[in-house]
């Protein structure tokens, strides 16, 4: 099914080579031509000097400098070019990857992980192998933060339908190009696991030049004094002048050196996010967009007085000015008579007056758009996949073909599923590997694309807002001294106290009460489904126990029973993993421990 999309992008990926070549090449005759302006305007420089002809000396050097800058320029921006191309062409590659499953290498976002969460550990949505290896293509700490927050809560109904719109906009062939490049420029930058946030938190609070009034006027007249008396010294006057000038200024920054090296550090942490953002926020500023929720947010980054991309710039220019402390030739000119560091502090702060209230609005809607991105580059990789539709009748579910979207190893076996109506229970059962586990995690998951506005691995889907909550996986915690059934049971106190409020919850139960003997297994189980039938609540328990099947007739309406099976034919066990009507006719666990070779007594 996805081998034309796969041969796509691997066009994509070998016209984006041819063009990279090109770039290079072109990129490498400009460093050249670089190179003969440098070596040809010192050369002329040198004959003129050297023939006494200063004045044509002069000029040489100021010519040539001034046409060195403009090839300088000229190559950057081809050498920008040549690495976008090559990005693109990484970017094309990698959706190859994750079609065939390649997940390891992308960002599992494990900093996302919570096993207390509802949902997420259960369902595979982070770590290794997980839904978000799958979906996120964004590299900024902001868009992946934001598209983690989309897929450990649902959305509302009319959100998830601008997001639909959004992503049906961005996803079409026409916005292909633009939407890879949205994609590929954050990658020509480093972006370290400190975030923009921080640099707001911090910088919000400090008001350096209110506590120190009386350096403003010293900032600007202090290094003019000093330039003053260093050139009067070389027109006869004393030099001690210069000497007091500079002895003061060397004070001053010995005495804010720790102010100095906060300022510089916290800003220069975020220099290379601000020279990303930049980019993506003037890609994002001009292109023109029908979808209402790109439209809205394309209409926060622009104000009155300046887009949200020239405010970020000036900013990244800002520490771009103030990292020149760092040259070992320029930092003590700079800072012992020019007073630079105390210059670009008082910067920083004139910045933070007029935009620091704006940058995080910016950033949160710079993130929104990479999140949908993200989404959007997984459903044009995902033609196959339906766009789900939101019922209002509470806990209807009618999935047509769906199967589980991170399985890749053999092909997915798909399933049909439909049931409505609170205190409705599907229990399943099967034989061991049947496929009762896996069925759960599929109706999960893809519920959770469904309601953050995703596509959904099915061919058809409509699906009611509700709170998704399982209980699948539970193990000892030794640290908290916690038995896996007790951890369990936990598990199942929070399902309880969820459904005593008026969110609709939609359980995932899979095999409960495991850890116990049978007869209160049994006993526990029925009592469970007995309770939740009273609640705002529906779902699916998956368990062995094939007396929780007579509920069907305690409940009429309300429990149906559905069932994975398996067939043993020799020493082979057949699974056809297709969910059918009623309770499992077959077991296999005997069989399968004859395979391992466990001596089974018939006759015990």
């Amino acid at each position: 099914m996805s081998e034309p999309i796969e041969q796509f992008y691997s066009s994509r990926a070998a016209q984006f080579t041819e063009e990279e070549k090109k770039a290079a090449s072109k990129s490498g005759l400009v460093s050249w031509l670089r190179v003969a302006v440098f070596i040809l305007g010192a050369g002329l420089a040198y004959h003129f000097f050297n023939t006494y002809n200063a004045t044509a000396g002069a000029f040489t050097i100021l010519g040539f400098y001034a046409l060195f800058i403009l090839v300088l320029r000229w190559h950057s921006r081809l050498n920008f070019r040549y690495q976008q191309l090559r990005l693109v062409r990484q970017v094309n590659e990698q959706e190859i990857e994750r079609l065939q499953g390649k997940l390891t290498q992308f960002d599992g976002g494990k900093e996302f992980i919570d096993d207390h969460h509802p949902y997420t550990s259960d369902l595979d949505i982070f770590g290794q192998n997980s839904l978000f290896q799958l979906l996120n293509r964004s590299v900024t700490s902001i868009g992946k933060y934001k598209l983690a927050t989309w897929l450990r809560q649902a959305a509302s109904p009319q959100e998830v339908q601008q997001r639909q719109d959004a992503l049906t906009e961005l996803a079409s062939s026409q916005n292909l190009d633009w939407l890879q490049a949205l994609l590929a420029l954050p990658m020509h930058y480093k972006h370290d696991a400190e975030s923009a946030a921080g640099f707001i938190n911090w910088f919000s609070g400090k008001e350096f030049y209110r506590q120190y009034r009386w350096l403003k006027p010293l900032v600007i007249i202090l290094p003019v004094l000093t330039l003053a008396a260093i050139a009067a010294w070389f027109y006869g006057m004393s030099g001690w002048i210069a000497v007091a000038f500079l002895l003061v200024q060397f004070i001053l920054a010995y005495r804010f050196r720790v102010e100095r090296e906060e300022y510089y550090e916290k800003s220069a942490g975020i220099y290379e996010a601000m020279r990303s953002y930049t980019r993506q926020l003037q890609h994002l500023e001009d292109k023109p967009f029908t979808a209402p929720k790109l439209q809205d947010l394309q209409s926060h980054l622009k104000s009155s007085d300046a887009k949200a991309s020239a405010s970020i710039n000036k900013l990244a220019n800002i520490i771009d000015f103030f990292s020149w402390r760092l040259s070992t030739l320029m930092a003590f000119f700079l800072n012992t008579v020019l007073m630079w560091d105390f210059v670009w502090m008082y910067r920083l702060e004139q910045w933070k007056a007029q935009h620091l209230s704006r940058l995080e609005h910016s950033l949160s809607v710079l993130a929104e758009f990479e999140a949908l991105a993200s989404m959007a580059a997984f459903r044009h990789a995902h033609p196959q996949y339906c766009i789900p539709a939101l019922s209002q009748q509470p806990f209807y579910f009618d999935a047509s073909d769906m199967a589980h979207p991170l399985i890749f190893s053999v092909a997915p076996i798909a399933n049909s599923f439909k049931m409505q109506g609170a205190g409705h229970t599907i229990v399943i059962t099967g034989s061991n590997m049947s496929g009762k586990t896996t069925f759960l995690r599929t109706v999960g998951i893809n519920m959770v694309l469904a309601l953050m506005g995703a596509p959904a691995c099915a061919k058809s889907m409509v699906v009611a807002p509700s709170q998704v909550y399982t209980a699948m996986r539970t193990a000892d915690n030794l640290a908290e001294n916690t038995s896996s059934f007790y951890a369990e049971l936990k598990r199942l106190r929070v399902l309880l106290e969820l459904t005593e409020h008026d969110q609709p919850v939609f359980y995932l139960l899979d095999e409960i009460l495991k850890g116990t003997n049978s007869r209160d297994r049994h006993l526990g189980a029925m009592s469970l489904i007995r309770q939740l039938h009273k609640r705002n609540a529906s779902g699916l328990i998956s368990t062995h126990d094939l007396e929780l099947g007579a509920m069907e007739q305690e409940l009429p309406g309300s429990v149906e029973n559905y069932s994975f099976n398996s067939d043993i034919i020799g020493n082979e066990i057949n699974f056809d993993y297709k969910l059918t009507r009623g309770i499992c006719r077959s077991f296999n666990a005997s069989k399968l421990m004859q395979l391992m070779g466990i001596e089974i007594d018939a006759e015990a």
